[in-house]
C-alpha cells in the first residue's frame, strides 16, 4: 500500500505543478486548459495505479471537482492553497481506503524504489508547491517588492529551497546557516537603502525557508518512520 500511495502523490503533484504550465494556469477558468490538466492528472494516475481506470477515473473526477471549486469559488488565499492540496491528498487515501486491492498493484517494488518516490514527492512539495505559497503570503506587500531581474526573486526561491532540502535529506542541517548569512549579505545594500524592502525580503525568506524546513522534515521523518532503507538491494 504504501508504494502505491507515494506513487498517486508523486502523480498528483507532477501534475500539479512541474507539467501544469503556464497557460494552464493562466486560463484555468477556460474548459480547454482545466481539460488539459485533468487529462494529464487522468494519465499520471493510471501510469501509478498501472492500468487501474476505475480509481484512476475516480480520483481524476474528484480531482476536477476540487479544481473547479477552487477556480470558481476560493479566493486567492495562502489557507485556500493549503486547503486544495490538502484535499487531493485526502482524496487519494479516501480511494486507497476503500479499494484495499490497490495496495498490491506495486509487489517488485523495493525500498529503494520507495525512497526515490519519497524524496521526489517531497522534493517538488518543498521546491515547486511553496513558490505559490509564499506568493499568496506576500499578496499583501507586492508595493514594497525590491526592483531586480524579471523571475530573479522566484527563482532564488526555488534554489533556496532546492538546497535546504538537499541539505535536510543529507543530514547537514547547519548549513542552512551558511545559506542564510550569505543571502544576508547578498542583500545587506538593498536592506540598509530601504527599510520597506528590507521588511519585504525577510518575511519572503522566512516564509520560504520556514516551508522548505517543514516540508524536508516532514519528508525525513516519513523515510524513518516507515523505515525505507536507500541502500539499493
Amino acid at each position: 500500500m504504501l508504494t502505491t500511495a507515494l506513487a498517486l502523490m508523486l502523480a498528483h503533484v507532477l501534475a500539479d505543478y512541474p507539467l501544469q504550465n503556464s497557460w494552464i494556469i493562466s486560463n484555468k477558468k477556460k474548459p480547454e486548459a482545466m481539460a488539459a490538466h485533468i487529462g494529464v492528472v487522468f494519465l499520471l494516475t493510471l501510469l501509478a495505479l498501472r492500468g487501474e481506470i476505475v480509481p484512476a477515473l475516480t480520483i481524476a473526477a474528484v480531482h476536477l471537482g476540487i479544481d473547479l471549486i477552487k477556480t470558481h469559488l476560493a479566493p486567492e488565499t495562502l489557507w485556500a492553497y493549503i486547503a486544495d492540496q490538502l484535499t487531493h491528498f485526502a482524496t487519494i487515501a479516501a480511494v486507497l481506503w476503500f479499494t484495499p486491492a490497490l495496495g498490491a498493484v506495486w509487489p517488485e517494488a523495493t525500498p529503494f524504489a520507495q525512497y526515490l518516490l519519497t524524496i521526489t514527492t517531497g522534493l517538488i512539495i518543498c521546491v515547486h508547491a511553496g513558490g505559490p505559497a509564499v506568493g499568496l503570503l506576500m499578496q499583501g506587500f507586492e508595493e514594497n517588492q525590491p526592483q531586480g531581474l524579471p523571475q530573479a526573486g522566484r527563482m532564488i526561491g526555488i534554489l533556496e529551497r532546492a538546497l535546504i532540502f538537499l541539505m535536510v535529506l543529507a543530514g547537514q542541517p547547519a548549513g542552512i546557516g551558511f545559506l542564510i548569512a550569505a543571502k544576508s549579505v547578498l542583500r545587506f545594500d538593498t536592506a540598509s537603502k530601504d527599510q520597506r524592502a528590507s521588511e519585504y525580503v525577510i518575511i519572503g525568506t522566512l516564509a520560504s525557508f520556514g516551508w522548505a524546513l517543514l516540508v524536508s522534515f516532514a519528508t525525513l521523518s516519513l523515510i524513518t518512520f516507515y523505515g525505507i532503507d536507500p541502500t539499493p538491494s
